[in-house]
């Protein structure tokens, strides 16, 4: 075991002397001691007009037994392209299981951001959100911030698909009731999910309807408990509202919502919505959760008669 954390320390260390060098000041050491590092990447050297910033952790076990944890930040990264990125770089982990792939991953993300700019009319948005005046996506954020943030939120050792999971039956979607203020309107839909295939599964299936895939936002959380390690996979995403992922997320912790995911598509209407917009997003979740029993609180199982999470009812 030590032997080879040894060899994962030397692999990590050979694997960010090489990327220094070839990416020299668009490669970032925001925390040598906790392994975070950071890069910008963008479409063209001369004319960067699609850019992002990979923030990773490279955590002990990697690169022999486990992935690096990431989070893809630029403003307009949203819905169906952080999706296709995201599953590209699982594909890349996948196929080189055991090798060093942050070079790989870095030029996947350039290919792509190449392909956007030769096929996008427009270039990127440079509003980040509706709402939010915090400063930009590609902002380097503090290590203790960027670390609490990648493991409350991110893609963790195990949450990257084998083949286990990937042949299940494809999960049912229920769709709450819509909640409307001042020309917003918040909708969440659920699904019971066993493997982040399943997730990927329900995302892409959403995204076909029209409606949801025009949302200003499709924030989402997923939890998964694992029987086997007696832990959760989880995971979150703000799709450009900024926090609400993390916080849709905290919220499943708090109910103990297990082996289920949850996306509430916001459509904007025009009337900034101020902190009230974070109180929906949870409202919206916490009523569809609620509705199909994937909450053990005490308040929500005597009002559902004592009937607790994950009933055979949720299952099919």
């Amino acid at each position: 075991m030590a032997d080879t954390e040894e060899e994962n320390l030397q692999s990590q260390i050979d694997e960010i002397e090489a990327l220094s060098s070839i990416y020299g000041d668009d490669w970032c050491v925001i925390d040598e001691a906790a392994r975070i590092f950071c890069i910008k990447i963008s479409n063209s050297l001369d004319h960067p007009e699609w850019t992002l910033c990979l923030q990773a952790i490279l955590p002990p076990e990697y690169p022999s037994a486990a992935p690096p944890l990431y989070q893809l930040n630029a403003p307009w990264l949203r819905g169906e392209d952080r999706l296709t990125l995201s599953n590209s770089l699982e594909e890349i982990y996948l196929q080189n299981l055991g090798e060093n792939i942050l070079y790989q991953w870095v030029e996947k993300i350039r290919e792509f951001l190449e392909e956007k700019s030769k096929t996008s009319v427009t270039g990127p948005s440079s509003k980040a959100t509706t709402e939010e005046t915090e400063a930009a996506d590609d902002d380097i954020a503090s290590s203790s911030e960027l670390l609490d943030d990648l493991l409350t939120c991110s893609v963790l050792d195990g949450s990257f698909d084998t083949l286990e999971g990937l042949g299940k039956e494809v999960p049912s979607i229920f769709h709450g009731e819509p909640i409307s203020e001042r020309r917003s309107t918040f909708q969440a839909h659920l699904a019971p999910v066993h493997s982040p295939g399943q997730v990927k599964e329900v995302l892409s299936i959403l995204y076909e309807n029209k409606k949801i895939a025009s949302a200003t936002h499709n924030i989402y959380a997923y939890r998964i408990y694992s029987k086997k390690t007696n832990t959760f996979i989880q995971d979150c995403e703000d799709d450009g509202e900024t926090a609400a992922g993390k916080r849709l997320l905290h919220l499943m912790q708090i109910l103990d919502a297990r082996d289920v995911m949850v996306v509430v598509s916001r459509w904007y209407g025009g009337i900034l919505l101020g902190p009230d917009r974070f109180k929906h997003i949870n409202n919206c979740a916490r009523n569809i959760l609620v509705e199909h029993h994937y909450t053990n609180s005490a308040e929500d199982s005597g009002r559902h008669s004592g009937k607790n999470k994950n009933t055979k009812e949720n299952k099919k």
